[in-house]
């Protein structure tokens, strides 16, 4: 049964990586400069940028910065739920 909340984690993880990528492919039509060197370190950095840049234009975040958050907050909760059952079920 674990293993059914690992995947989740996984696929909730790759939507995240997807939604991050869109993320930046805005970010790089309003013409900043991304570092795809050490974009691992920086991903937070361009999130809190497209938040910053959505609510000055809309007044609001964009869907994108709810969607990376929610994706990425539910592959943590799938992990913690898969490792919750691994120890207790053995």
């Amino acid at each position: 049964m674990s293993t059914v909340f690992f995947v989740l984690a996984i696929v909730s993880v790759i939507f995240g990586v997807v939604f991050s990528i869109f993320i930046l492919s805005f970010l790089s039509r309003h013409g900043i400069k991304i570092n795809y060197l050490l974009l691992r370190l920086y991903i937070i950095k361009y999130v809190q940028q497209y938040r910053k840049l959505t609510v000055e234009q809309d007044g609001k975040p964009g869907r994108l910065f709810y969607a990376y958050i929610f994706s990425m907050i539910l592959a943590l909760v799938f992990a913690a739920i898969g490792i919750a059952l691994k120890i207790t079920v053995g």
